[in-house]
Parts: structure tokens; sequence; C-alpha cells
């Protein structure tokens, strides 16, 4: 059977696509090998009617819904190979299975890379996060660090004071600030620490310091990490997408790339704030443009 839509990745954005496709009533096939990058997040914020909900929870119920529309098939596998031949798309997966598709939907999300600072693990995802719109409420008017080792990490300082009036900027040894903007935050009551960090300290994921290379320790209960995003998959740059200066698939408004039949919605497009509502919202663009698409080649005109 040649499946009208292939969607890579079961995330919001995947799940809503499949959901836009399968009310369309088009065959399709949802890919989940169930390694979402916020596995180590115990509740999603930002969702209306869903907010503080455990993110494996939302996928749940998600799923559940999918299983209403009998055209829409959830394949709980890797993929590893994709490619286009005769205006189809041949995709294999780890088990050794192979599927063909008219359309394909990229929703892979991306990879994060975070500092390497001794126990960093231990505390994100618990008291250490990556978005302040996500989890800045739970952490308001606390002490909070904003520990960022990359450029362009200036404007998390900036948002994460919305919650804070005690918030200092690590930058872990890296001279990642100009002057300019060391005057900017530190005129609007935000610290800057530029020495290296030795260790975090707490217990049970509730960071209680930062502790430098010097000895000196910065007493924190919470805060948020820059981390470097990556493409967890090859996939679309492999079938020649376009990627943007961050290192993500570019897309138009209804998700298209610049291959054709292939959409990408999420955050393999690594262009905005990292929310489950905008993603699921993407997915809900990029499944309308496929459909868009299928409808057009069904309905061509031949003159």
């Amino acid at each position: 059977m040649i499946l009208d839509c292939a969607v890579i990745g079961g995330g919001p954005a995947g799940l809503n696509a499949s959901l836009v496709l399968g009310r369309a009533r088009k065959k399709t096939v949802l890919f989940d090998d169930n390694k979402p990058r916020n596995a180590v997040t115990s509740e999603a914020h930002g969702f209306i009617t869903r907010d503080g909900i455990n993110p494996q929870e939302l996928k749940r119920i998600a799923q559940e819904e999918l299983a209403n529309y009998p055209d829409v098939k959830i394949e709980r596998q890797r993929v590893f190979r994709v490619s286009k031949e005769h205006e189809l798309f041949r995709i294999e997966t780890e088990n050794g299975e192979l599927f063909k598709a008219k359309k394909l939907i990229l929703a892979t999300g991306f990879k994060e890379v975070l500092p390497d600072i001794d126990r960093l693990e231990e505390f994100y995802g618990s008291s250490l996060f990556s978005c302040p719109f996500c989890d800045g409420w739970e952490l308001r008017d606390q002490p909070l660090a904003v520990i960022a080792e990359i450029p362009g990490a200036f404007h998390m300082a900036k948002v994460a004071s919305n919650w804070t009036d005690d918030l200092v900027f690590c930058t872990n040894g890296k001279q990642i600030l100009s002057e300019d903007e060391k005057k900017i935050l530190e005129m609007n009551g935000i610290g800057v620490n530029e020495k290296k960090i030795q260790t975090l300290i707490g217990e049970n994921g509730a960071l209680e310091g930062i502790e430098f290379e010097d000895g000196e320790i910065l007493s924190r209960t919470g805060g948020f990490v820059a981390s470097q995003w990556v493409q967890p998959s090859a996939i679309g740059s492999l079938l020649g997408c376009k990627l943007n200066e961050r290192g993500g698939i570019e897309a138009d408004r209804f998700q298209r790339t610049n291959v054709t039949g292939v959409f990408a919605c999420g955050d393999t497009l690594m262009g905005g704030p990292s929310q489950l509502i905008i993603a699921a919202a993407e997915g809900s663009m990029a499944g309308i443009g496929v459909n868009g698409e299928l409808l057009e080649e069904r309905f061509l005109t031949v003159s």
C-alpha cells in the first residue's frame, strides 16, 4: 500500500499533523521511536487546557485520540533512511520494514547539547531549565542564574528577568558578552560572572548553589541553561532540504521545504521558542499543507 503521508517524529508537531491528516481521511503512518528531547521534564506549560501536564501523559492522550481515525497508524520504531524514487518516498526502518509515501513530514525535533559542567544533568529538568517561558513562573521571585556559553544568550538573561529581581548571568569562563551587553545587564540589576564553573551544588535535583574554580560559591535555587541545538537526524539534509543559520530546516507558512513533497514542522525548524503549543500549531499547518498538495494533484487539469 502506498501511503498518502509518512510523519517522522511523535512529538506535538508530528501528532498534530497526523491528527489533521487522519481527519482528512489520508492514509498516514506516524513513526515514533519514543526518545523525546524533553524526557527529563515532568511538567509542560503554556499549552491551553493542558497547563502543567506531564509530556508523556500529553502524548498518551494524543495517541489515544489518533486511534479514533482508522487511516492513521503509529509505528513505534526508528526511521534510519529515506530516499525518493519515482515521486515516492521510500522509508526504511531500523527493523528492516519498508514503507512508501507520496508526502513526507519531518517532525524530528532537535537535540540539546548542554554545557560541560559537573553535575548539570542532575539538576536539568528539576531546577534548571531551557525555556524561561515554559518554567519561569515556577521559579518566580527566587535567586536565579542563567548559565550560557554560546553567543546570543544575552537575550535569555533579559527574558529571565521577567520572573526575578535576583539574577546572575554565568558564562562558565567564556567571553560571550560584549562590554555594552555587560553594561546593559548590570544597569538593569543583572549580575555577570565570567568565572569558570567548578561544579553545581544541591541534592535530589534541587539546586543550592554554583561553585566556581576559585572557590567562590554563588547561592542560587534555580535558573536556565542555554544549550546548543543540533539536528538529531540527517534525513532532511540528505534529501536536500535547505537549512537556516541555526541548522534548522527552512519551511514556508504551510511548512513546505525547498524539496518537493517534503514538509517540516516543530523544533526541527530551530527557528524560535521551543514550546509544545507552537510545535503543535506548526504540525497542524503541515497537515493542512500536505492535504492541499494531495488535493491539487488529484484535481490537476490537463490542458
